[in-house]
């Protein structure tokens, strides 16, 4: 690909409201990997890098790693974000915040390596856009150079961290005062905290520092949750956890 950087820019430009988007032209969409991670290192140029997303690779071809470039704290008790359809479209998942940088190096980082260096687990909320027009169905790797479809991160309270390391099988409540949404949540990975360790070492390979204070996100325990703005919203993980917070557009 010859210009990641204007593919940045584009993508960048496209995070707006009301965004229907049509494919990146021939001369600026990823053909591989490679491209997309090309796209993305563009990006950061622009853009404060506050975490990233990850699930373990669903195919050899395939890998989801992609950058986080806005969040959102439970301190605040807002949650503000773009409105996707109308909505507030979130996917509740734990996030696991970088106490200490692990930069790239030679050697594969081990499992005790990796979690010594994360700082905390809290629930966590993916913020989601479809950047894209009705009918219209970038490939994976355009969908990769556009992160996923992804606006950014909440990070809810700290939960107890050996619980979250374990997740697999839990309970999501989001209550509105409208209507009440319950979930049979379960991990696509089997285990929250899977996907991090697997993350760590594809950036290593890649030469991608990662650094303190960054959040990994992890994967969504029931896909993408549709919520209306300017409610109270309770939200809870049973046996992990629960909050309140106001999605505002």
């Amino acid at each position: 690909m010859p210009n990641p950087k204007q593919a940045a820019q584009v993508l960048l430009n496209r995070r707006t409201a009301n965004a229907a988007e049509s494919l990146l032209s021939a001369e600026l969409s990823p053909q591989c990997l490679s491209d997309a991670f090309a796209i993305h290192r563009e990006m950061e140029k622009s853009k404060p890098l506050v975490g990233w997303k990850c699930l373990l690779p669903p195919d050899s071809d395939k890998a989801i790693a992609a950058p986080i470039f806005h969040k959102g704290n439970f301190s605040d008790s807002q949650c503000r974000l773009i409105a996707d359809k109308a909505r507030a479209r979130v996917e509740p998942e734990i996030a696991f915040v970088l106490a200490q940088d692990l930069p790239a190096r030679e050697q594969a980082y081990t499992e005790a390596e990796i979690e010594q260096a994360l700082e905390s687990a809290h629930m966590a909320l993916e913020l989601m856009q479809d950047r894209y027009a009705e009918g219209v169905t970038p490939s994976f790797n355009e969908r990769l150079a556009d992160c996923l479809f992804n606006q950014g991160v909440f990070i809810g309270p700290e939960i107890d961290f050996t619980k979250a390391k374990s997740a697999n099988e839990v309970k999501i409540k989001l209550t509105q005062s409208s209507s009440s949404q319950t979930f049979s949540g379960q991990h696509p990975n089997g285990g929250a905290i899977l996907p991090v360790y697997w993350f760590v070492n594809y950036m290593r390979e890649m030469g991608v520092d990662l650094k303190a204070g960054q959040a990994i996100i992890t994967g969504s325990f029931c896909g993408i949750v549709e919520l209306e703005f300017n409610q109270i919203t309770q939200i809870s993980y049973q046996g992990l956890g629960d909050y309140q917070v106001e999605f505002v557009e």
